[in-house]
């Protein structure tokens, strides 16, 4: 089936210019391009509209989950009639093997699944390796090893009505592919028998079969809701042979015939890992790592599968040393080789971030399996079991669209002249004004911008520096007593004759750069806004804090939720810059604007300020106290784009007008008991961190003379492993916070 493309709307503006260029750059086999876009100048739709045109299968690459989630949810509705799936990392909780060589501690590897998220995965290849119309939306996790394309499209099982094979064979068939037994509640990925009728659920979709037998023959096949029972018209058969294809549960598959001669090449490599351990004198690590090795090949030899078999998977996807694993570009590649396809397409949203990205996974990987190593813990094969390199990415993926709204030197240089800019809203928006305020009163100032936006039914963006200003900030929004305190001792202040040297604001309308100033303030300030009300508000501001700590799916559905008016105020450090659509927000505050960083980059401030742009009324306020050079530029362009965008609208009379944009139904629908309610509660106050699987600490209730010395060291040990976690990940907020409270149960 061919890609066709779904939507009300023609491309205005300059994306008929984009597309044409963009399109006729991929069709010429181009490796590089590039869309610089602004925000709500629909990327997405143009990148929806150059699938079409090209009809190539295309990887759409995001930073993060959130980001990857809308995404989907937009491609799935262009694309109704094909094949649109989703991929990121299925863990709801994982914490990665690791020894710490200083405490002598060992962590075992220990993960918690999303069911839901292991099915997408699922039929992401399960669509690759069947269908040509396939856009897959996934994290940087595509660049992780996925087990070989081959052996997973080889070990499939075909069966039909009328087929003469025994029940034995049938159900040694389903054990082969990784498919549990259940005795009791069918659950996803596994099977049960009642007489003659086997019932499984494939991995990958929502829909279960009953198959019914009578003497080692296949009698009936029906398709049937796994909860219910209730019989189902049939979607997933072949219609031309009528035959059913199961796919294999899980990805890394293992061929049997393969089985022997990689357990004998292990075996070989533990051999001489043991003598050059003995030779170094690691006695010890010598003994752990025999012991170790030899359990897991037991465990594959009984089994076909032990936890943590993907660092033995050099040996048995047929890699040599150094050869990088096979990820989902390599069910890409296998796609175009089924289908005939001259390629496929790889579309990097928000560049900037994801390339840098993927970078960073490998040498991550590489320092923690080094470690392991060399302490008796994995074999050094262990180290093919990692993600790609960049330049190994780079291989894997022959043509790239970079698209991103400030992207970085490299994706410049290399698209060269295939750089299509698209700096024109459809809807006549322009970019936010900015208004530039002292660091002085900063929060008191926008406590009172909140409630004006409250009072017109719109949304506020706040990002902050750190996790305890974001967490003391969502706290004070969220107590009405300090509200209506600080709103009359404004009012106050407001009714005094306004002061034309009082510091505050000056709007950035097309004003030249250099003749911006901090803290002054035009005569007629408070006359232009909005009057507050006299008597104590009766409706306050709903404030949530969005951080890192949130669940996968969680983050949609807060933002939804702001959407919708459950909340009217989301507080973050740096999760609310790109990517979020949000028409319903009018104002972005940046707090501590002038602290020149990553988070306050001219990148960021111009990503950050982009996400006021989807309203008519949309204006951004930097508190600062000097002018840095990222400010600087992070103006200039914005007012670049201003002026771009105002020209346009004055050549053809078009009044801006906001975005009108439905809310997505949640992308997963999940049961949660009393218990997981409670937790996820506690994470959106960004109180709650995750030590084990089902173990949870409230940095806020720790209180170091409540716990005994045996306690606080336990804490100790747990909350540093977690603190350097967080540092690897760059989450260096919470980084920070953890080395203040190990520092006070040390005390």
């Amino acid at each position: 089936m061919d890609f066709k493309l779904h939507t009300p709307y023609q491309p205005t503006g300059d994306q008929p210019t984009a597309i044409k260029k963009l399109t006729a750059s991929v069709e010429a086999g181009n490796p590089h391009q590039t869309l610089l876009g602004v925000t709500g100048s629909g990327k997405t739709f143009t990148m929806a509209n150059v699938i079409a045109n090209t009809q190539k299968p295309t990887l759409v690459l995001a930073h993060n989950k959130t980001l990857a989630a809308q995404l989907y949810q937009e491609f799935r509705d262009y694309f109704p009639e094909n094949a649109v799936s989703y991929f990121v990392s299925y863990y709801d909780y994982y914490q990665p093997e690791a020894y710490i060589p200083t405490t002598d501690t060992y962590i075992e590897k220990e993960a918690d699944i999303n069911d839901e998220i292991d099915k997408l995965r699922l039929a992401a290849t399960t669509n690759l390796l069947t269908r040509k119309d396939v856009i897959v939306v996934a994290s940087v996790s595509c660049i992780y090893n996925l087990g070989s394309p081959v052996e997973y499209g080889q070990n499939i099982f075909k069966f039909i009505e009328g087929e003469v094979i025994s029940q034995h064979s049938f159900l040694l068939r389903l054990a082969q592919l990784q498919y549990d037994r259940s005795t009791t509640d069918l659950k996803r990925g596994s099977f049960r028998v009642r007489g003659d009728t086997i019932q499984v659920w494939p991995a990958y979709q929502d829909s279960a079969l009953k198959i019914e037998t009578l003497e080692n023959t296949i009698t009936k096949i029906q398709e049937i809701d796994p909860i219910s029972g209730e019989v189902l018209p049939p979607m997933h058969r072949d219609p031309q042979t009528q035959r059913y294809t199961l796919w294999p549960a899980k990805h890394y598959t293992m061929n049997p015939d393969t089985r022997e001669a990689g357990i004998a090449a292990i075996e070989k490599e533990l051999a001489q890992q043991i003598i050059d351990l003995e030779k170094n004198g690691k006695t010890i690590e010598s003994y752990r790592l025999k012991q170790k090795v030899q359990y897991d090949l037991d465990m594959i030899r009984e089994f076909g599968f032990v936890n943590g078999i993907e660092n033995y998977s050099r040996y048995f996807d047929g890699r040599n040393p150094g050869d990088p694993p096979f990820t989902l570009l390599d069910y890409f590649k296998e796609n175009t080789k089924i289908f005939n396809q001259k390629s496929f397409l790889t579309i990097v949203d928000e560049s900037h971030m994801s390339l840098p990205q993927v970078r960073g996974m490998f040498h991550g990987d590489r320092s923690r399996k080094e470690t392991l190593i060399n302490y008796g813990f994995r074999l050094p094969s262990a180290l093919d079991n990692r993600p790609l390199q960049f330049h190994e990415f780079l291989e894997r993926t022959p043509q790239n669209l970079y698209v991103s709204a400030t992207p970085n030197e490299w994706e410049m240089q290399h698209s060269g002249e295939n750089i299509a800019e698209q700096l024109i809203r459809p809807t006549g928006l322009v970019d936010p004004v900015i208004e530039l305020r002292p660091t002085e009163h900063q929060i008191e100032d926008l406590v009172i911008e909140v409630i004006r936006r409250k009072l017109q039914g719109q949304r506020v963006l706040v990002t902050t520096l750190t996790k305890k200003m974001a967490e003391a900030l969502t706290e004070y929004l969220n107590t009405p007593e300090k509200i209506n305190a600080l709103v009359k001792d404004f009012q106050t202040r407001a009714a005094e004759t306004p002061d034309p040297e009082t510091p505050y604001q000056q709007e950035t309308e097309f004003i030249p750069i250099e003749q911006i100033e901090i803290g002054k303030l035009a005569p007629d300030f408070y006359a232009h806004l909005a009057p507050l009300p006299k008597d104590p508000l009766k409706e306050y501001p709903k404030v949530a804090y969005l951080h890192s700590d949130i669940e996968t799916l969680e983050r949609s559905d807060i933002l939804d939720d702001l959407r919708s008016g459950k909340y009217d105020v989301l507080v973050g450090i740096n999760l609310l810059r790109e990517g979020l659509d949000l028409p319903e927000v009018s104002l972005v505050a940046i707090l501590d604007a002038d602290k020149e960083g990553f988070l306050r980059s001219a990148t960021a401030l111009i990503q950050t300020m982009g996400r006021a742009a989807r309203h008519e009324n949309g204006r951004t306020i930097l508190f600062a106290d000097n002018m840095t050079n990222s400010m600087r530029k992070s103006i200039e362009e914005t007012q670049r784009r201003r002026e771009v965008q105002v020209a346009y609208n004055l050549q053809y009379n078009i009044t801006p007008t906001g975005i009108q944009k439905p809310i997505r139904e949640k992308l997963l629908l999940k049961e949660e008991d009393e218990e997981g309610t409670e937790i996820a509660a506690h994470k959106r106050k960004g109180r709650v961190i995750q030590l084990k699987k089902n173990e949870f600490v409230n940095l806020q209730d720790l209180k170091p003379d409540s716990l005994t010395p045996d306690e606080k060291e336990q804490y100790i040990k747990k909350l540093d492993l977690k603190m350097r976690r967080a540092a690897v990940d760059l989450d260096f907020e919470l980084a920070a916070e953890l080395r203040d409270i190990i520092q006070d149960l040390k005390q």
